[in-house]
């Protein structure tokens, strides 16, 4: 008998599609071992082209909230693309009730403007903070992923050697820009306040990722996010929270609304639409005033596919299903379950564990505590996490197999789903270390 090992469907349609796409794919991250392409969603499962079912807590990096093919999501985007998708003057009326929609549960958006996506956002968060200041340099965290824009593609996923120095993460970045952006330790409100006084009256902004979820799962010490915003008010700077992941998944009101810390500005995306393209930028009236949509507005914003009705609806009708709380309560009860879990898990197999995450997000980390900085990350076991993410994938629980990748928990999970997922994380956790 042949040992040779048949290539699979999705195998010859990445190799076909390299034929007309650089690599095969449209975004870097999404080449996976094992290859894997996806022909449906459902729920809270994907399906691969050669026809085999996962459970996904991948889904599209935090995109989908209320799980693949929600019927109220899509069955509003049909109702509204029949009177057509984009016109590209003044304003419809679901472009209005989105925008109230996010002013009246976001505690710091008095104004919001739409685009498409959470690097657009944070791209037009920045511009405004240096508009409205009249400074160049922002700040920004170690380990925090903010967007593809030279002005924080650096300091992301560092090598330990490079950790806190100057480390772009792509060829072709302008020097100016990758200058102008200082790097922070997360959680360290010492090493904020030192940056802000060797840069006194130069820093427009402090960009964060509230909980530092590309880090992984980073949670803010008490009173770290209320001494940014103090830190700010007394240097001058605008607070923005980058909350494009935690954003309407954690709560209506985004993560502000549970620390209590009101930023200044506030960009938004993927959970927002269920995958639709759509995000945003909020903040104060007085900030968002100088957008130049409004008039004598002296801060250029535009883009042709804003408001486009296919994810503006999406937005409404995802946003209309978390307003009872509900959705909420099953997530987090969900994420509780399976974090404490998966530490279970780890404590039977007898090897160091950290579970990060929050609410619906969990990361289960092969190291020794605490996960207080992108520091301690670098300790994680990254041969045995990625052979327990493709063990994971081989007994149909699909959780990116990349080193330090998020998992989420849909509305669409089920405790079966948890159960039967937290069976499969022990039996590929013994496989992975057998393996070894």
């Amino acid at each position: 008998m042949s040992t040779v090992k048949r290539p699979t469907r999705s195998t010859e349609l990445l190799e076909r599609a390299a034929e007309h796409i650089p690599g095969g794919v449209n975004t870097c991250r999404r080449r996976s071992e094992p290859k894997l392409c996806i022909r449906r969603g459902e729920g809270a499962y994907i399906e691969d082209v050669d026809g085999r079912r996962y459970i996904d807590y991948h889904a599209a990096y935090g995109a989908i909230l209320l799980g693949h093919a929600n019927p109220g999501v899509d069955r509003r985007v049909c109702e509204a693309i029949a009177d057509g998708v984009l016109f590209g003057i003044g304003v419809t009326e679901w472009e209005v009730e989105l925008a109230r929609k996010v002013t009246e549960h976001v505690p710091s958006v008095e104004q919001v403007v739409v685009c498409n996506s959470g690097s657009e956002a944070t791209y037009h968060a920045i511009r405004l903070a240096r508009g409205v200041t009249g400074r160049q340099r922002i700040v920004k965290f170690q380990g925090c992923y903010n967007g593809f824009h030279d002005y924080v593609l650096r300091n992301v996923l560092s090598a330990p050697e490079l950790v806190g120095r100057r480390d772009p993460q792509s060829k072709g970045m302008l020097d100016a820009a990758v200058d102008a952006t200082l790097v922070c330790r997360f959680n360290d409100l010492a090493d904020v306040e030192a940056t802000l006084e060797d840069n006194a009256g130069e820093v427009a902004a402090v960009l964060i990722e509230p909980i530092a979820h590309n880090a992984p799962g980073i949670l803010p010490h008490d009173g770290f996010l209320a001494g940014l915003r103090d830190l700010c008010d007394r240097h001058g700077a605008l607070l923005i929270f980058d909350e494009v992941i935690t954003g309407f998944r954690h709560h209506i009101g985004g993560f502000q609304a549970l620390a209590g810390v009101m930023p200044d500005l506030t960009t938004m995306g993927k959970a927002i639409g269920n995958g639709f393209p759509l995000a945003a930028v909020g903040g104060r009236r007085e900030h968002m005033e100088h957008f130049n949509t409004n008039p004598g507005g002296d801060v250029h914003y535009g883009g042709t596919f804003n408001g486009n009705t296919v994810a503006v609806a999406a937005g409404v009708a995802t946003i209309e299903q978390l307003e009872d709380g509900a959705v909420h309560a099953h997530l987090n009860r969900l994420g509780d379950r399976m974090r404490a879990g998966l530490a279970e898990i780890g404590a039977r197999a007898g090897i160091p564990v950290v579970v990060g995450g929050y609410g619906s997000l969990f990361v289960l980390c092969f190291m020794e505590g605490p996960l207080d900085s992108y520091e301690d990350v670098l300790r994680n076991d990254t041969a045995l996490f990625g052979a327990y993410r493709r063990e994971l994938v081989a007994r149909g629980v699909f959780e990116m197999p990349e080193n330090l990748g998020r998992s989420h928990i849909s509305a669409a999970h089920t405790d079966d789903d948890v159960d039967r997922s937290l069976q499969a994380a022990e039996e590929a956790l013994r496989a992975a270390l057998d393996a070894r």
